[in-house]
């Protein structure tokens, strides 16, 4: 059986360690609020960019746009896996984690990944069928512009040059503060899309307007989940924050219960001793 010294040990660290997660609960619930914000921003720019990709996606010229032509299925996935740089946020890593060891082919052939964040890389690390391409990191100085096309430079080269069938986005969705899902989202090749709307066409300029609406509208969709993943995240670590320090309340009111058991039988002890002692010399 544990001491009083031990004991109060014990209160006093699970006590610095309560200071610390609700500390960095407020921090993340501060954070969230801008990565809400953050995530809803480019709504209306994704519409217009889907918009007009639609239109442009009518016309003959798209038929010669490699982004729009599928290659052969034989060619190995790429996923685009989304994660943090840092951990203590419940399960939001492990989840994108174990979806993407699920995406590994049956066949035994390798699925390339690029790991954006370090929670992705470290795992494409672990297993043997991942093949790490690429790696970028969220939390640097690095503008998420550049990081964003940086990506998409790395994906469409490889997709263009034939060596992977598909491109594929993993990440987490923001649905509310208790609610993320993980969501797989292709973006290459770009799929058909309906458009009621007529263009004209007049190639080769149609091509290169093509090439340049894709690639804008492929950004938008990668910077979306991003910040949807940004946001998912301080909502995973603020929740995950929040319960270790219920937890941590918990813990030191049971330590506090102890102690005082303990120091209440010490006390009874040495009444008990007292008592003894003085009808010894009574008797």
């Amino acid at each position: 059986m544990a001491t009083r010294q031990e004991i109060k040990q014990r209160i006093k660290s699970v006590t610095s360690t309560k200071k610390i997660t609700n500390a960095m609960h407020l921090v993340a619930a501060s954070k969230l609020k801008r990565a809400k914000e953050a995530a809803t921003g480019p709504s209306d720019y994704v519409e217009v960019a889907t918009s007009i990709l639609s239109r442009l996606a009518s016309t003959p010229a798209a038929s010669y746009s490699p982004l729009f032509i599928a290659n052969p299925v034989t060619k190995p996935s790429l996923v685009i896996a989304i994660t943090s740089d840092r951990g203590l946020a419940g399960a939001y890593n492990s989840n994108i984690n174990r979806q993407l060891t699920k995406l590994t082919p049956a066949s035994g052939s390798e699925l390339k990944v690029i790991a954006v964040g370090k929670y992705a890389s470290k795992h494409a690390a672990r297993i043997k069928l991942l093949d790490e391409i690429a790696y970028f990191e969220l939390d640097s100085d690095r503008p998420l512009e550049e990081t964003v096309q940086a990506i998409l430079r790395k994906a469409t080269e490889l997709y263009t040059a034939g060596e992977v069938s598909s491109v594929e986005l993993l990440y987490t969705d923001f649905i509310s503060i208790v609610s993320q899902e993980v969501k797989l989202t292709k973006i290459l090749p770009i799929q058909p899309m309906s458009s009621t709307m007529s263009v004209s066409t007049n190639e080769p300029d149609d091509i290169e307007l093509i090439n340049y609406a894709s690639q804008r509208y492929m950004e938008s969709q990668i910077m979306t989940a991003i910040l949807e993943s940004k946001a998912s995240e301080q909502a995973a670590r603020m929740v995950a924050m929040k319960n270790a320090t219920d937890n941590a309340s918990d813990l030191i009111e049971d330590f506090t219960l102890a102690y005082n058991n303990a120091r209440q039988a010490a006390i009874t002890q040495e009444l008990a001793e007292i008592s003894a002692g003085a009808e010894a010399i009574n008797g």
